[in-house]
């Protein structure tokens, strides 16, 4: 499991990216829907043929790029419609980096504390 912070968004972004680009153009693509690429938040790409992942993400100083590739096989992200934020947690982030289909991994309901309504 990655270990990542709860206060630290991780987006997917929907649609299939150029797997040439590099930091500037990824940044520019995050930048275009409004999103800041220097708030240390982790921007998941993946090309095309879905066979490489990139993430983004801002370290002290500057821009992290970090890519994987499975030599066979392909990522299988969540489905959304093109042009949505797809936000994912540390073990969705896992499974997909794992090439696990995350769509279909069934997890017990989280746990919420119950709820405290004021004394009268």
């Amino acid at each position: 499991m990655i270990g990542v912070p709860a206060s630290v968004r991780i987006l997917l972004w929907s649609e299939p990216v150029d797997g040439r680009k590099g930091f500037d153009g990824l940044a520019m693509l995050v930048r275009s829907v409004g999103e800041d690429p220097f708030s240390g938040h982790l921007y998941v790409f993946l090309c095309r043929r879905r066979h490489t992942v990139k993430l983004l993400t801002w370290q002290r100083g500057g821009l992290l790029l970090t890519s994987k590739r499975l030599d066979r096989g392909r990522f299988q992200p969540p489905t959304a419609a093109p042009g949505t934020r797809v936000v994912l947690d540390g073990v969705d982030l896992s499974l997909l980096l794992d090439g696990t289909e995350v769509a279909k991994v069934r997890r017990a309901p989280a746990w919420q504390p119950p709820s405290r309504t004021p004394a009268a």
